[in-house]
Formats: structure tokens, sequence, C-alpha cells
């Protein structure tokens, strides 16, 4: 059999697809991962399979959309019923490593918002296993291995095999804290360094966006640099070795709090970033989930230190920006750094890179900031460069990809048949998509809406339809007329066909998304 290749994946959190120089940014200088792009097939229209951190993450492990793999929102845990792409590579005989973020399993000791009814009078309630309709066992403490807390004993690591990976080495869910293996290694370098990220030690500013916040910590000390110097580390282990290797570096930025340390905090200046269009279209109605946010932010009851969608104005759109140019920055430098590990330890040539993101951020577009409900290109669509032994000439291509690919593609280049019942298409290949289907789920209401977000949404190549449950309206947008997405065409007497066509193209992404696996055990 031939030589398999090596691999590694870079991901990063939050971090759409044309904050990069090689996607068009207009100030922001990647000379890194745009040196990747010059060498590899770039995908200018790939989208995630959920536009946040652990259906993602999960899509990514197992090749499959969130209804199947069961990590259908934020704070449900990849059980370990799934097959991950990991697993099978591990089986083949691939030595295999995550540094950094994982975010397969909840990474904060937080009560869920989304509870079971409470049950009704005179009724018996079931304990145990039998409180779902689905036996997951998350009662089991392995599921808890991401807790913060738990990370107090100086004895405690990730349990390995870990969906695949027999080497883990964690930073935390985002650079906000230091947490997991990252606190250790700060604590060998930095007695105390943890105190960097309280709230008190930050630095003085000028900048009005909500969670802009200056770290006293010096870069060489952040998780940013934690990850790069591990990753290189292990690779270097690896050199004269004849054993085919996986590799993801995940790191947790761009992702707010936006908090560039160090010479990266004043890198890019707010004044040079762009006022995004919707400041300027006061023909704009927003469409009432978008409307929600703008009120609560207008009425002072946002919660500008959570998670999810706040409105924003113009000046802290581009402070956002600008502050966000200055993490990928630093997390470009940390590539540059990978990368020279990969030809120092003599494996560059027969190693597949992969550079992608979990998700992206508004960062003032729609007017708002980080992420929710809303579908829109700059939370659904994120870089992906593909540079290795299988890409023979540079390009770029407009084929539809989405993140359950990776995996299937990966498998592909390495010669393992995937499970049965994945659902990703080789990438490089021949198969093509004739639309994105994308899922998301939330546990929070919608701001204005009073309901738990569910929407499922199809991209194709000209329009986007995104339809929520239990609501009496939805989304319909031409990109080639409609770029900025601002005219919903949903209510619009004159896109009623259009609209019953994406209806039509959707129900089938649903049949033919229907979880094939397991296969029969008879005929019956």
């Amino acid at each position: 059999m031939a030589e398999r290749p090596n691999f590694v994946v870079y991901v990063t959190d939050q971090h759409r697809a044309d904050s990069l120089g090689c996607y068009g940014h207009p100030v922001l200088q990647t000379p890194n991962i745009d040196r990747l792009a010059k060498v590899g097939m770039t995908f200018d229209n790939f989208y995630v399979s959920s536009p946040v951190c652990m259906p993602n993450r999960a899509s990514l492990m197992t090749c499959r959309l969130p209804a199947n793999h069961g990590v259908r929102m934020n704070g449900i845990p990849l059980s370990r019923q799934n097959v991950t792409f990991v697993d099978l590579l591990r089986d083949a005989g691939y030595k295999t490593a995550l540094i950094g973020k994982s975010h397969l399993l909840p990474n904060a000791n937080v009560p869920p918002s989304l509870r079971r009814p409470a049950p009704r009078e005179g009724y018996h309630a079931a304990a145990g296993d039998l409180r779902d309709a689905w036996r997951a066992g998350f009662d089991d403490p392995w599921y808890e291995s991401e807790y913060g807390l738990h990370w107090a004993d100086p004895d405690h690591g990730m349990p390995t095999p870990f969906y695949g990976f027999d080497h883990v080495e964690l930073a935390g869910g985002n650079s906000a804290r230091a947490a997991y293996d990252f606190n250790r290694w700060l604590r060998e370098r930095l007695p105390n360094g943890e105190a960097h990220f309280d709230p008190g030690s930050q630095l003085n500013h000028d900048y009005s966006c909500p969670q802009a916040l200056r770290l006293s910590l010096p870069e060489k000390f952040h998780s940013t640099t934690y990850i790069a110097e591990r990753a290189e580390a292990w690779i270097s282990e690896q050199a004269g070795s004849d054993q085919p290797f996986f590799l993801v570096v995940s790191w947790p930025d761009p992702h707010h709090p936006f908090n560039p340390p160090g010479k990266y905090w004043d890198m890019y200046s707010p004044d040079d970033m762009p006022v995004p269009e919707a400041f300027s279209r006061d023909d704009w109605i927003p469409p009432p989930h978008v409307q929600g946010v703008l009120e609560a932010r207008h009425a002072g009851t946002a919660n500008l230190n959570g998670m999810n969608s706040i409105g924003c104005s113009a000046r802290e759109a581009q402070e956002a920006q600008a502050l966000t140019c200055g993490m990928v920055a630093m997390i470009d430098d940390a590539v540059g750094q990978v990368e020279r590990g990969l030809d120092v330890a003599g494996v560059v040539d027969r190693t597949s890179r992969i550079f992608t993101s979990d998700h992206g951020d508004h960062l003032g577009d729609h007017r708002l900031l980080l992420k929710g409900a809303e579908q829109y290109e700059q939370i659904t669509r994120v870089p992906f460069i593909w540079v290795g032994p299988s890409v023979k000439e540079p390009s770029r291509t407009d084929k539809i990809g989405q993140t359950h690919d990776i995996g299937t593609t990966i498998l592909e280049q390495a010669r393992i048949e995937p499970s049965f019942g994945m659902q990703g298409i080789d990438l490089l290949g021949d198969a093509e998509r004739d639309a994105a289907y994308i899922q998301y789920a939330h546990q929070r209401p919608m701001d204005g809406l009073g309901t738990r977000p569910h929407v499922h949404t199809i991209r194709t190549h000209r329009h986007r339809l995104s339809v929520f449950e239990g609501l009496d309206w939805g989304e319909v947008y031409d990109l080639d007329e409609d770029p900025g997405e601002f005219d919903n065409l949903w209510a619009d007497p004159d896109a009623q066909t259009l609209k019953a066509t994406l209806i039509e193209h959707l129900l089938q992404a649903e049949l033919s998304h229907v979880d094939r696996a397991p296969l029969p055990t008879r005929l019956a």
C-alpha cells in the first residue's frame, strides 16, 4: 500500500471567512495563512453544519449533521455512541492528537436553561436512564472531563482515547481565562499568571465596544502561543517515524471577548475598518429576530457580557473588527510557527494541512455583534483551505462544502472507508453539493420573540432560505441581487414560486440526511 499522508487541521473559533487577507479583507495581513491559499485549494463557498460551537465541532468529528449525532445545541455532550472519523484513523494505524480547544463536552459548571417539564401531579416520573427517550449515558463522569472545576486536581487530564485522540492537551474555552493544560503551562512560566485574566487586572483603554478587554498578559504567555508551541513540540516528536499522524491544532480565538494581547492590541486601528452597510441603510426593515436583538440593546436589557448576538453602534463595530484583526494576526503568526515545525521535522511534503473555523461573527453587519439564531453569511460561511500532496496546482473553487465533509475527505485521502451513515462528501473528488444544509438550535429564547430558536437553512449558490419552527414567517434572500441580505423576500408576492422551490429543496435535504445507521440486521 502506498504511503499514507499525515494531516494537520487548523481550527479557529468564531472566525468568518472574510477575516483573512486571502479572502479579501481590505486591511488585515495574514501572510502565513495566505501562503497556504497560494499553494492549495481555497473554497469560496464553505459553510458550517451548524453556526455554533459544540454542534459544529461534533459535525466535524462525526461527519454527520446535528440531528444525527445528537449535539443539537450547545450544552449537549457528544455521545460516545457516535463513531468519529478520528476513531477510524486511529483504527487504521494513525497516531492522533488534539492540542487546543475541544468543546465536544460542556466546559462550564453552569446548569442548563432548557430543562425537562416538572412531572404532573399524580403521575409517576421515571428516574435514571429512563428520563429521556434515548439512553445517552450522560451520567457517566467521563462526560464531565472538560468541566473546569475538575482541573484543580493536579492529576486530572483528559481520558484517552478521547473520541479517537490518543494525545490531548487542552486550552481554555476562550481566551478570557486560563484553564486546563494551558493553565498548568502558564503557572510553570509565570507564577500567578491566571491573575492576568481577572477583570481588575485589565489595562486601561478607550474602546467602548462591549467585551473589549485589554489583557495585562504578555503575548508570549497567551493560549495562542501555548497551542502553537505544544503543536510544534508534538510534531518534532514525529520526525523520523514511519507512522502517519493526524493532528488538530485548535485555537480558542478570535472568539469574543475582544482581547488581543500585547502588541496585537493596537496592531489595527478602528478608524481603518469599514463601517458596515446596515448603518447607512435607512430602508432596511430587520426581520423579527434581529429587531428583537436591536430593541433589547436600545432598551438597555441586552446581556452585553453573554454569548448571544447583541446590537451595536457603528463605532463599536469598527472597534470589534480592529481587535478581531489583532487576534487573527496572532493566530497567523502561530500558524507560521507550526508550519516551520513541519518543515524542520522533515514531514511537510507528505502532510496535508487544512485551515477552517467553527462559525463566524457578525462584527457589526446588520448592526449586530457576536452570533445567534441569525443565519447570515457572516455567521455560516467560514474559511476552508486544503494544502497537501493531493492538491497538484493552486486553485480557488466555488464548490459548496460543509464542515461535515472535512472528515470524509480526510478518510478518502487516507484510503480509509467511512462508517456507514457518515454524511459528508469528498471535497477533493467529483461529488458536488447543490446547496449547504444548516441546522441551528439554542437553549435560550431569542430576544423579542419569547421562543427558543430552531432553524433549518438551505443555501444554494444564489439563494438562502431559513425556516423557523413555530413561527409564521421565515427568510428568503437572493444573494446575487442582494448580497448584504437586507431584502427579505419571504412575503413578497413575486417571490412565492421561488420560496416554494426553496422549501422543496429544503425538504429534499431533510429527507436525504435522515439517519441511515444502523443497518438492518435481518430481512425481517
